[in-house]
């Protein structure tokens, strides 16, 4: 995929912003985002769609900027909104954790989840969030959304204020004409302000928010700006060396998108950052997960 003009222009943005950085708090502290900077930089200038934020939770500063206001594809991160509303449902009574649902051949999907290859016919709503929170669960989604309406999702989204995010239809294995194009969209912009809102409990209330946060804390998928932090995937919802982690992340051809929450020793940041880009070679795929890693590497640094 040759640069445009558009990619161009996104490269010029990165390195622009790379100059006006946010620096460590404290007297001694040097270092900056600049490594992030210039690796997006690298990859808008290749070609790749590119969109970062990333936000002091104390302070609401914003540290680094690219595009994030742009309306990306980020695939199953738009899970956290369904899981949102799903925790509202239970803290207002209309609907229990311990509600069985069942999964149907309408509800088949492959690709992400564990329950697909589970012999239970049958789980509660609660274990079914765990898993979406865990492991990105498809067929999971599927049952839960049936359940609680697509419908449901989109109010309670424009409830929160989002004008440019949305979970905008159920887990498919193929997109046909008639389907939604993407799982869902955000920017970066709002994708913050929600993680940020979650960690200080402001979505819908404290309970719906910690319900969430617990959910998500389950995340085993630690592989594009998390596996900078050197976190266990599978137990890190204690702190580790400081750390604390809360993220979502979506995938899908040509999409690597991430959001969350790092807490540390110095502070704390919520960020975002999405891809879109010509998934037809691997080492397009991989440059992007690396510059989503270098990214990383510099929030590990400002809380840590």
């Amino acid at each position: 995929m040759p640069p445009t003009a558009e990619t161009k222009a996104s490269g010029r943005r990165a390195r622009q912003a790379a100059a006006e950085q946010g620096r460590h708090r404290g007297p001694e502290a040097t270092d900056t985002f600049e490594r992030g900077f210039e690796a997006l930089a690298e990859l808008a200038l290749a070609g790749v769609q590119v969109s970062a934020r990333a936000v002091d939770l104390a302070s609401g500063r914003v540290l680094f900027s690219v595009d994030d206001h742009v309306v990306m594809p980020t695939a199953s991160i738009g899970k956290v909104l369904l899981l949102i509303e799903v925790a509202a449902q239970l803290e207002q009574g209309r609907l229990s954790g311990l509600t069985l649902l069942d999964r149907e051949p309408r509800d088949a999907v492959g690709s992400a989840g564990v329950w697909q290859h589970l012999a239970v016919p049958s789980l509660p709503v609660a274990d079914l969030a765990a898993l979406i929170g865990a492991t990105s669960d498809n067929l999971a989604t599927n049952v839960l959304l049936r359940r609680i309406g697509l419908e449901a999702v989109s109010v309670r989204t424009e409830q929160l204020g989002l004008t440019r995010t949305a979970l905008l239809d159920l887990v498919r294995d193929h997109r046909g004409p008639d389907d939604a194009p993407q799982l869902s969209v955000g920017s970066a912009s709002e994708l913050t302000w929600l993680f940020g809102a979650l960690a200080r409990g402001e979505i819908v209330s404290r309970e719906v928010s910690q319900r969430v946060v617990q959910w998500l804390s389950l995340n085993a998928d630690l592989t594009l700006v998390a596996s900078a932090f050197g976190l266990d995937p599978f137990a890190h919802r204690g702190a580790d060396h400081g750390i604390l982690i809360v993220n979502k992340t979506g995938r899908d051809s040509g999409v690597r998108s991430e959001v969350g929450v790092l807490r540390g020793p110095r502070g704390g940041v919520a960020y975002a950052v999405s891809m879109y880009f010509d998934d037809s070679a691997l080492p397009v795929r991989l440059r992007v997960v690396e510059g989503m890693r270098t990214l990383g590497l510099d929030l590990l640094e400002f809380v840590h």
